[in-house]
């Protein structure tokens, strides 16, 4: 993790001042380097550890940070890790365009490695991304998404780069179709867990901890899951009230939204779906042989479901 933090700065580099700023203020927030750290993982689960590896894990890292900036400019977010989003500093235009450069520059990165089979994988990766965004942008301010639909979104936006993170470390490792499946499906699962307990954390946690406002959400008219289930499970007269603050977005009607959450169980069913997944990504290891790498990926299961930020 240590070089390829290095390598990250040293790629940073630009002769335009304004992307050397940006691009720091936001990689430099620090953040979890889940991404990175899970191909890490996965490629020396099966024994490999190169600089290539650390080059690769620098594409998904850049691929990511490109996504943050460009979700935080459509989601007009003011706040992110715990202080200011870029684009509350520097305007929307700054940070969309240095979103580009990180995102392009992720892809001289991945060609310098000169693996059409890994360029294919993130190509297709990056794409359902950018499907994925599109998609929550249907269902924004719309109380009648559904579970299914909150779990399509979140495959693409999220999930999908996790899984591209393991298999690609098992691809550098020359692992097997098996193994590359397995890690696969691990990363698959690892992300649906860790997604939906992050948006359990948006109505349960505070501030403070969570690194952004409380009921954000909400304010962008996202439809979450415990919100989903609250909405499934409300009588018709609270249902009618939640569909109110959805569809504008009212952040004043958070309190009104956590009583009927609450009251319907819905972040605990919420956790216990998360929870579900994780499992399905523990189970997605006991094919492959175990060692320090494979205990670690173990621990990143029950992190993303337990974490509090």
């Amino acid at each position: 993790m240590t070089a390829m933090d290095a390598l990250i700065r040293r790629r940073l580099a630009s002769d335009v001042v304004l992307v050397n700023q940006i691009a720091e203020y936001i990689v430099g927030a620090g953040g979890k380097r889940l991404r990175p750290m899970l191909l890490l993982l996965a490629a020396g689960a099966l024994g490999h550890r190169s600089a290539d590896a650390h080059q690769l894990a620098a594409v998904v890292e850049f691929i990511h940070t490109s996504t943050l900036l460009h979700d935080d400019v459509v989601d007009e977010s003011d706040l992110r890790r715990g202080r200011s989003t870029a684009n509350a500093v520097w305007g929307n235009a700054a940070s969309v365009l240095v979103g580009d450069f990180l995102y392009s520059r992720s892809f001289q990165l991945m060609v310098e490695l000169e693996r059409m089979d890994v360029q294919k994988i993130l190509a297709d990766t990056t794409n359902m991304i950018a499907e994925g965004e599109v998609l929550q942008l249907l269902h924004v301010r719309n109380p009648d998404t559904d579970e299914a639909a909150y779990l399509r979104v979140i495959e693409r936006k999220t999930a999908i780069l996790f899984a591209a993170a393991t298999r690609l470390g098992a691809l550098l490792a020359g692992a097997d179709a098996a193994s590359q499946q397995a890690l696969r499906d691990y990363g698959l699962a690892l992300g649906y867990a860790f997604q939906i307990a992050d948006d359990v954390l948006d109505y349960a946690s505070d501030a403070a901890t969570l690194g952004k406002n409380l009921g954000d959400d909400l304010a962008e008219g996202k439809m979450t899951l415990p919100l989903i289930h609250a909405m499934a499970h409300s009588d018709d007269n609270v249902r009618a009230e939640l569909r109110r603050i959805v569809e504008h977005g009212d952040l004043d009607g958070l309190a009104t939204v956590q009583a009927a959450i609450a009251r319907c169980g819905s972040l605990d069913y919420s956790r216990a779906r998360a929870m579900e997944y994780a499992d399905a990504a523990d189970a997605a290891l006991a094919a492959l042989p175990g060692n320090a790498h494979i205990d670690a990926l173990r621990g990143l299961a029950r992190y993303s479901v337990n974490r509090d930020h």
